[in-house]
């Protein structure tokens, strides 16, 4: 009968003669399964539309005028930052959108959408985001009363304001003021980039017949005039009132 003997395991030995035991194997690591996704590896899907972007970073810097955590003008300085990059975006982005549907463009982004298809995205963004930053001023006008400044709406004035605000407006603004009439016989006035104006819908006193007119705002004119002092406030301060 044949003896077979089974092979030993040799020790290693260290530097110094002594025996060592064999290193025991490394266990091999499984990595996880990555976890079942909808979006596929190329394709429109897998982008951010630009613009749509963009007015989610302004919802952001609108959001810290919102944070009550900062002092009360820092967060009007938001909300004011907020309304001026709005007024940007509409100058640029949207302005590029209306060129694009001018001459009928029809070349995609890389999320796919049309620049019409863009456009009408951007319009209810963009309504949304105009809600909220009327709501957060007026929310901040009720906190910054309380402090004592005043943004007053025409029919919180006093006798003694009209008097004071009357000749003000006689010599400062009045003499400023230009009414374009809008109808077939004219074109429509030139507007500039962030400027005011006054709509108005008229009738004519001789016939009763309708009439459009536009009255610009001079941007010479201070959007705020402050009026004269108030009653005292909380922290007895004098109020700080502006029209």
């Amino acid at each position: 009968m044949t003896r077979v003997s089974k092979p030993r395991a040799q020790k290693r030995r260290s530097s110094g003669g002594r025996a060592v035991a064999p290193a025991a194997p490394k266990a091999r690591v499984e990595k996880p399964a990555s976890p079942p996704t909808d979006t596929p590896p190329v394709g429109p899907e897998r982008y951010i539309n630009r613009e749509l972007s963009w007015l989610a970073f302004n919802t952001r810097v609108l959001e810290e005028a919102q944070n009550v955590g900062h002092p009360l003008l820092e967060r009007l300085r938001f909300l004011s930052i907020s309304a001026s990059n709005l007024d940007e975006f509409y100058m640029v982005r949207v302005a590029g959108l209306h060129e694009q549907i001018k001459v009928n463009a029809k070349v995609r982004s890389l999320d796919g959408l049309t620049p019409l298809e863009q456009l009408e995205r951007v319009q209810t963004e963009a309504t949304a985001l105009l809600v909220k930053q009327q709501d957060c001023w007026r929310h901040l006008r009720a906190d910054l009363r309380v402090v004592g400044i005043e943004a007053l709406d025409p029919e919180e004035l006093t006798p003694e304001d009209l008097a004071f605000l009357h000749p003000r407006f006689m010599e400062w603004v009045f003499p400023l003021l230009t009414p374009l009439a809008v109808d077939p016989a004219h074109p429509f006035p030139f507007i500039p980039n962030l400027g005011f104006a006054v709509a108005l819908k008229l009738k004519r006193r001789s016939d009763g017949r309708p009439l459009n007119a536009l009255v610009p705002v001079p941007s010479q004119v201070d959007r705020f005039l402050e009026l004269p002092p108030g009653a005292k406030v909380e922290n007895g301060r004098t109020a700080r009132r502006f029209i």
